[in-house]
């Protein structure tokens, strides 16, 4: 593989990840699964490394999701590190001879302890009482879920005895296999959709804006791990369990100490057995090593400390029959088969739809409709088929056939470029108009509340929109008719579609549903062109100029301004009243006019982000790699090859004070 190709294959694995990270931490709506995420973070890490091109907002520089914006973000004072994961037992020989290598010798045991299938959760007392709740987020930073927190009765508001004036307690919010079901059993009565799983329904409940609800869902909590500021070069993993355990703090029963790998693999076996005969869900063993003195020593990297590692059981199967093969149409048209199943419980959750990918997956695994198959799950949350039980078993149905049409609405398939998937490309096919203006109407793109998916199926079967830009012409008098609406639903609607009009130039870029445009696209467009005029008259190699844009993305976005179709859409939205240019940032000098500066480890008082907008706010720009046009570096502690690559050309590093001075701060 040459570098071009390379990055253009980094830059699809980047898209791909931000937009699962997103839809697994801040939307509880996973698209694929742990394992595929874990495999596709794999290859983008060993590109990055092999070809130089790492980039600042890469998912292997970060942990987690952004924080969501519906409630206040908080620092963390230590960083939530997510774990490195594996699945065999030659990479965890691996870590332990990592960790002996590091240290010298191999003089420390290894805690293990069940690892949960919840949602990472960061506790704060002061005196003895809770002041705060917050989320993971993106390692650095949460959301402040205080409030939704206090209702979850594990959790201490008074911790017991003589504790620190600080306590920093970090856990897992979970939900049991019984409770869950229970719930979902609920919802469906109530004529609502039932939940996923627990793992996100738990992460989902904890965003709600009404703490009353989330004290309904049946949400409970362990203790993994208690942050101490005094050093003790005696304390190890055991004993902050056996503290938390006395602070009142529920703790996982099954946590033990092992005195090498071979006892390790031991564990996992039982454990592994065990697991189906616990009330909660579990996908893996976390080791630790016991010992706290060696962690200094072991350090981390970006994202994962070098002392603890998670084994990932292999994925839980069932046995179950296909009794159909549907086809569902998604927001750009692409066509999924899905397996309508006969329902099986899998992994605590009753599954009846698995996912087939495409047809080439299909006609693989030979897969056909009245098939006995093994469908799988590894805590994850859409289902796949592995195989089928007896695929020479006389009287099967025929081999399933892609259709030449659409079954939404009977225009014919094509397939583009070099892709296995079949798509329709009619604009007006009614799946594609939902999936379109929900994604129009989402928190990250114009952000309409109240514009769901149920809302938007009952605009479209009303024949009151057919694209997203209709929704500048809806009244409150069309809208009160529809169920469940009413005069202030109505007008709490219309209220949300006008303020929308006020939303940035680069949130309608990503609203406008254009293929590979994610979040930091569409920002990095508008911030260059500035506005949409500007960006539809461009031409590709002007885009290809932008820092984070490659040529694949460039043609997307070039064809999608060429269809007169779209180019009617973005009239429509104008003469709405929409926002069609970027805002400009407040300027504090032009003391970096024109200097292109690439940001490197973390510095002493100020945020990536905060540094980011004072360069942005002095004139300058920052990038994401290296080069020969680069001015110069902003290096904090533990910065990466960035550095080094930057000292190789000579180019000027500054340091933090060095940097307060040059815009006249320090």
């Amino acid at each position: 593989m040459d570098k071009d190709s390379a990055k253009k294959r980094a830059e699809e694995l980047r898209d791909l990840l931000h937009r699962a990270n997103q839809a697994y931490y801040e939307e509880a709506r996973p698209f694929i699964s742990d394992r595929e995420f874990d495999e596709a973070l794999e290859e983008l890490d060993k590109l990055e490394k092999k070809f130089d091109l790492v980039t600042e907002d890469s998912p292997t520089q970060r942990v987690g999701g952004e924080p969501t914006s519906d409630f206040p973000t908080v620092e963390h004072p230590t960083r939530m590190l997510s774990l490195d994961n594996t699945y065999n037992e030659d990479e965890l020989r691996d870590f332990d001879r990592r960790v002996q290598d590091i240290l010298g010798h191999d003089d420390f045991t290894y805690a293990c302890e069940l690892k949960f299938d919840g949602a990472s959760i960061r506790l704060r007392y002061e005196n003895g009482d809770l002041v705060l709740g917050a989320t993971r987020g993106d390692g650095e930073r949460g959301d402040d879920i205080t409030q939704n927190i206090k209702t979850i009765r594990d959790i201490p508001l008074t911790v017991n005895g003589d504790t620190p004036a600080v306590l920093e307690i970090r856990g897992e919010a979970y939900m049991e296999k019984e409770a869950f079901v229970r719930m979902n059993e609920k919802r469906e009565d109530e004529g609502l959709q039932p939940f996923a799983n627990p793992r996100n329904s738990t992460a989902g409940s904890l965003k709600m804006q009404d703490s009353r609800e989330v004290a309904r869902r049946p949400i409970k909590f362990f203790a993994f791990d208690l942050l101490m500021e005094s050093p003790d070069s005696e304390r190890t993993h055991q004993k902050k369990m056996d503290l938390l355990k006395k602070f009142g703090f529920e703790v996982c029963d099954y946590f033990e100490v092992r005195e090498s790998i071979d006892e390790v693999f031991e564990l996992i076996d039982y454990w592994g057995e065990l697991r189906h005969k616990l009330p909660y869900e579990t996908d893996g063993v976390v080791f630790k090593v016991n010992e706290e003195k060696f962690y200094q020593e072991l350090g981390s990297t970006s994202k994962f400390p070098r002392w603890a590692i998670a084994y990932k059981f292999e994925a839980e199967q069932a046995t179950t029959v296909i009794d159909s093969i549907t086809l569902q149409v998604g927001r750009l048209g692409k066509i999924t088969p899905v397996a309508e199943l006969q329902a099986v419980l899998l992994a605590g959750t009753t599954v009846k739809r698995a996912s087939l990918h495409n047809e080439d997956e299909i006609q693989r695994k030979d897969i056909r409709p009245g098939d006995t198959v093994i469908v799988e799950k590894a805590g994850e949350i859409i289902p796949q088929v592995v195989s089928v039980v007896n695929p020479d078993a006389e009287g099967r149905s025929e081999p399933f056939k892609m259709p030449e049409n659409c079954p939404a609405c009977g225009e014919e398939l094509v397939k583009l470029d070099d892709e296995v998937a079949w798509r329709c490309i009619n604009p007006q096919c009614p799946p594609q108009v939902r999936e379109r203006v929900t994604h129009f109407a989402s928190r990250d793109a114009m952000d309409i509340d109240g514009l769901g998916e149920a809302v938007v199926e009952l605009l479209i079967e009303h024949d009151l929109i057919k694209t997203y830009a209709d929704l500048y012409d809806l009244s409150k008098e069309q809208i009160i008719p529809l169920e469940r609406m009413g005069e202030k639903s109505a007008q709490n609607l219309v209220d949300s579609i006008e303020k929308s009009k006020t939303q940035s130039l680069d949130r309608l870029i990503y609203a406008l549903g254009i293929r590979f445009v994610g979040k930091t696209v569409a920002r990095d467009l508008a911030n260059h062109f500035q506005s949409l005029d500007a960006l539809i008259e461009t031409d590709i190699e002007s885009m290809t100029a932008v820092d984070s844009i490659g040529p694949k993305i460039a043609e997307s976005v070039a064809a999608f301004f060429e269809k007169e179709k779209n180019r009617n859409l973005i009239e429509q939205l104008k003469n709405a009243g929409l926002s069609m240019e970027q805002e400009q940032k407040e300027m504090l000098s032009q003391k970096l006019e024109g200097k292109k500066i690439v940001l490197t480890g973390t510095l002493p008082t100020y945020t990536r982000k905060e540094a980011k907008e004072l360069i942005e706010k002095h004139g300058g720009s920052t990038t994401s790699s290296v080069s020969k046009n680069t001015d110069f570096v902003l290096a904090g502690e533990s910065p990466g090859s960035k550095l080094s690559k930057a000292q190789d050309l000579g180019i000027d590093i500054l340091d933090e004070e060095n940097f307060k001075n040059l815009i006249g701060e320090g």
